[in-house]
């Protein structure tokens, strides 16, 4: 970062629930089918226009397809930036279909997936893009109200302060649930720490976090605690007609279970990412993991989901950004096979908890021992956040994104979740 600049923005979102009446209810859920529709209909028309020779879809062709579907004039009951928002979804779908493609003529071993029409289940959102009047936040009789363009007033729990300036606006649907999210920016000036105490983070499937200082966290398993119920709602779905109102109250109370289990794990990873920012540690070096490769081995696959690294990680980095503390991702290659005192790699089943060297016969406990690695690369990384005296809280800033919610935010986005559940404090499994 450059020293000349005093100060960097961070860019947020606050997640806050709303309580939409009867009438409001059915102006959401008008507004998401109409924007699935004009979803279909420009994705349609992508598709002929693909199959015509047209290998490269533009925002001008989008827009040249919006008009010819905007001749019906249902369409122009959605806001006119959120019709702009949905022309962006289906240019990151295809973005992301070209990028997929050419990383498979390169030999990666990935599913290409060409951009899918959306059911009403698998959309779910309204987003308005810009904060020009299109919604506003009001007090009213000691109740806070949020009114919103094409849909009107609704009640919003405002359970927290929104710091920053508020740029966009997603309106949420969750089983029978609504949200709102506000992703805000604020300029924040950047600390500098001396980096005196920093730590290396393993993060596994037999204990959550392994430390190169020694400590192991484990995690509750949230997930594994509801996998019956989850189960018999699965059955339940499947054998109801598709369509019918029972088949529909089926999946609702899936979902409630599954965003149980969610929440839980949610509110774990913020209350352990706070507790590791404010235990004292001057810096974090972690691994840069690629879960969608990882996931490939279906032995694997659900533990791993169900551990949320990548959500960990995201609320670790801007927390420790926040705070003036440094964070770095380094190669994960070999880090649970190499020998942390002699470098020795040697092969290890999954199974091999005890990390004992062939060549120096060091023993160690295997995370612990991938830790204790991880924090050497940091060390020996080039990279200013660690091998300078200080640690800007500019480290990682440019990976950021936001999570957990179909927003568009700006470049380097994180989303902060807030955590409506509070009844399921950070259970402190420390094994020295």
């Amino acid at each position: 970062m450059n020293n000349d600049i005093k100060y960097m923005e961070l860019t947020r979102a606050y997640k806050f629930r709303i309580y939409p009446d009867a009438k409001r209810q059915k102006e959401i859920e008008l507004q998401l089918t109409l924007s699935k529709e004009f979803y279909n209909l420009l994705l349609e028309k992508s598709i002929h226009s693909y199959k015509d020779g047209n290998k490269k879809l533009s925002m001008a062709t989008l827009n040249r397809f919006a008009k010819e579907i905007e001749k019906d004039k249902k369409f122009l009951q959605i806001y006119s930036q959120t019709r702009c928002e949905i022309k962006y979804r289906v240019l990151k779908a295809y973005k992301n279909f070209f990028r997929r493609v050419k990383e498979k003529r390169l030999g990666t071993v990935i599913k290409v997936g060409f951009p899918r029409f959306k059911s009403k289940d698998r959309y779910y959102s309204i987003i308005y893009p810009q904060d020009n009047g299109s919604f506003v936040l009001v007090k009213k009789n000691k109740k806070h109200m949020l009114r919103i363009s094409r849909i009107g007033s609704i009640q919003i729990e405002l359970h927290r302060k929104i710091e920053g300036k508020i740029k966009t606006l997603t309106i949420k649907k969750n089983a029978r649930e609504y949200f709102a999210i506000f992703t805000t920016v604020i300029e924040i000036e950047p600390h500098k720490v001396e980096n005196i105490n920093p730590v290396g983070i393993d993060l596994g499937l037999d204990s959550f976090v392994a430390m190169s200082d020694g400590t192991k966290i484990e995690k509750p398993k949230f997930m594994q605690q509801k996998r019956k119920k989850i189960a018999k709602w699965q059955n339940i779905v499947a054998r109801r007609k598709k369509g019918s109102k029972r088949r529909e109250r089926a999946k609702t109370r899936l979902q409630k279970t599954y965003e149980y289990s969610t929440n839980q794990s949610t509110d774990f990873a913020h209350k352990l990412s706070d507790k590791l920012v404010k235990s004292g540690y001057t810096s974090f070096a972690v691994e840069n993991l690629h879960i969608q490769n990882m996931v490939k081995n279906h032995r694997l696959a659900g533990s791993i989901q169900n551990a949320s690294w990548n959500r960990f990680i995201q609320l670790l980095l801007y927390k420790a950004e926040s705070a003036g503390l440094g964070i770095v991702k380094v190669d994960a290659r070999n880090t649970s096979k190499e020998c942390s005192n002699c470098g020795n790699i040697q092969e290890m089943t999954l199974s091999e908890r005890t990390y004992i060297c062939n060549r120096c016969g060091m023993q160690k406990n295997r995370d612990i021992n991938a830790s204790i690695n991880i924090l050497k690369r940091a060390l020996n990384s080039t990279s200013s956040n660690f091998d300078s005296k200080t640690v800007k809280a500019t480290a990682g800033y440019a990976e950021r994104y936001a999570q957990g919610e179909n927003v568009r935010p700006q470049q380097g986005a994180v989303l902060e979740e807030l955590r409506t559940d509070k009844t399921h404090p950070l259970q402190d499994a420390v094994i020295a």
